[in-house]
């Protein structure tokens, strides 16, 4: 109920203020078990994906943005619970795997679950090298994975700035990736670069983006 309700009063502000392009979202399953995969650009990102798409989309987010006090720290805390975002430490050696472990929880109980492969925002505009953590959701899962584009967010939030300014943002959606030819090959880590890359281009094909095959520094598992 309180996502419903959060999402409905969000995404009407969003659409009004922001007014975000998307494009084929019909792309994305409407039940069952999906990955979201986005380019990473901005902070932002993380709200964008999940405001322009009807089924609700977890993501991973910072434990301090659920730690917050005062109204600030209030007003952050409703907004990452009411779009389903999951803390995450950072900075702990187990951080990863719990990541992995309740993204595993989302997709094994129907649910939509975003990740950028990136790990973290591109300091550039470039798309950076994806870490492995996708595959290793998909092929335990069996969850398909669906590249998705985002354009425009590092102008509405650029890096350094608290509060979005107006400016047009554009989400385009791909075709369902189905990884089940990999199926029993989770350890292979061969098999995990070679999916990781293939949603990559997937992605760099859809933003149109410049691809930089090395990973961008510092790696993160949360936005």
């Amino acid at each position: 109920m309180l996502y419903a309700v959060s999402k409905r009063i969000l995404d009407a502000v969003a659409r009004t203020v922001y007014r975000p392009t998307v494009i084929d979202a019909d792309k994305v399953p409407a039940t069952g078990p999906v990955i979201l995969a986005p380019n990473h650009l901005a902070v932002l990102d993380s709200f964008i994906v999940p405001l322009v798409l009807p089924r609700p989309v977890a993501f991973l987010a910072k434990a301090e943005y659920f730690q917050g006090t005062g109204a600030k720290g209030a007003l952050t805390k409703w907004l990452f619970s009411s779009l389903g975002a999951i803390p995450v430490e950072r900075g702990r050696g187990r951080a990863a795997k719990e990541a992995l472990d309740a993204a595993e929880q989302v997709l094994r109980s129907g649910g939509a679950f975003g990740i950028h492969p990136e790990g973290t925002r591109s300091p550039d505009g470039r798309l950076y090298r994806g870490r492995t953590g996708v595959a290793r959701l998909a092929l335990s899962t069996g969850a398909p994975v669906v590249p998705v584009a985002l354009t425009g967010t590092d102008k509405l939030q650029p890096r350094g700035k608290k509060i979005p300014r107006r400016h047009p943002v554009t989400v385009r959606f791909g075709e369902p990736l189905d990884f089940g030819r990999y199926s029993g090959m989770e350890s292979s880590l061969p098999v995990l670069r070679s999916i990781t890359d293939e949603i990559m281009y997937a992605i760099a094909e859809l933003s149109e983006q410049e691809y930089v095959d090395r990973y961008q520094r510092p790696g993160a598992a949360a936005a």
